[in-house]
């Protein structure tokens, strides 16, 4: 088992704990992070499923979207939004545990593309998610 974690993790984790709903409600964890780049997880409990016994669908796409966040919000000064998003629910989770591996796709002055791949610990593809983010400067940074 590696040990070693990207330097500075900790401290991206202590700056997410403020979402809540995600951590806190949901138990989604943040596994590695850089500019760019989200890996979270989630163990499924019986909190998660549907009335069909299924993951909701609202837990894969809070998974992808607090992915989505974690990897495009680590400049320091701005903060990004989603714009628009969409889902494609692709299969059913075998396990579990699921993940969500997301990938800045495109990085522009105000906007950015990512896409997030949400899958079990098989390999099993659950979902496809692509988020248009707008990225806002904050105040405070502008001075």
């Amino acid at each position: 088992m590696n040990t070693r974690e990207p330097q500075g993790l900790d401290l991206i984790r202590e700056k997410f704990k403020a979402d809540k709903y995600a951590t806190q409600v949901t138990g989604i964890s943040i596994d590695d992070a850089r500019p760019g780049y989200a890996k979270c997880s989630l163990e499924i409990t019986e909190k998660h499923l549907n009335a069909a016994g299924a993951v909701m669908g609202g837990v894969l796409f809070t998974l992808a979207d607090f992915a989505f966040a974690v990897a495009a919000n680590q400049e320091e000064g701005c903060i990004t939004v989603s714009l628009a998003s969409q889902i494609a629910f692709l299969g059913t989770a075998k396990t579990a545990f699921l993940s969500a591996e997301t990938r800045c796709v495109k990085d522009g002055k105000s906007t950015c593309f990512y896409q997030i791949t949400v899958q079990d610990s098989l390999g099993t593809l659950v979902a496809e998610i692509c988020i248009t983010g707008f990225k806002k400067q904050l105040a405070e940074s502008k001075a």
